[in-house]
């Protein structure tokens, strides 16, 4: 059961500002505070965490900047626009000051939680199990992912939750 109205959240979404980036421009700069929660409305995003790759992302509806919005903290990651993208644009204060958003957004994350918690249980046993090196790797990447962006979109690494596709 979704605790947050599909419908609803779109409405809300659809509503916000639209701002473009060209394919290899800057959405987010790692350490950096840019008060801004963003929505992916088209195209696709390359994310890294010091200078390492560690998912690519074009899945609609998937969220950007929610834990700098939330903590009030630099980004944590460097996004870039892969091709051109469109992303619906809402001011950290005003994602504090929506309860309908709060509560996507924390949804999301606590979704993301419990698929990396079972990731982390999952590469436990396969380091048990004496898996080789590169299923273990591939296993870490998906944890990395999971916590380090929002999104269905995930196309290397693991899988998040945004629940809202766009058309």
């Amino acid at each position: 059961m979704a605790l947050v109205s599909n419908a609803a959240w779109q409405q809300r979404v659809a509503a916000l500002p639209v701002e473009s980036f060209d394919a290899g421009a800057a959405v987010f700069t790692e350490g950096t505070k840019t008060g801004r929660l963003l929505v992916l409305k088209s195209g696709e995003v390359g994310i890294s965490k010091n200078g390492t790759a560690i998912a690519r992302v074009a899945e609609p509806g998937a969220v950007f900047g929610e834990l700098s919005a939330l903590l009030d903290l630099p980004h944590t990651a460097d996004v870039h626009a892969l091709e051109h993208s469109e992303f619906h644009v809402a001011a950290a204060a005003d994602l504090l000051n929506d309860p309908a958003a709060l509560l996507f957004v924390t949804t999301v994350l606590a979704q993301r939680v419990v698929g990396a918690n079972a990731a982390l249980i999952e590469l436990k046993q396969q380091i048990e199990a004496g898996a080789p090196p590169g299923l273990l790797e591939a296993t870490a990447d998906k944890i990395v992912g999971m916590l380090s962006a929002i999104g269905t979109g995930y196309i290397r690494a693991g899988a998040g939750l945004t629940g809202y596709p766009f058309q």
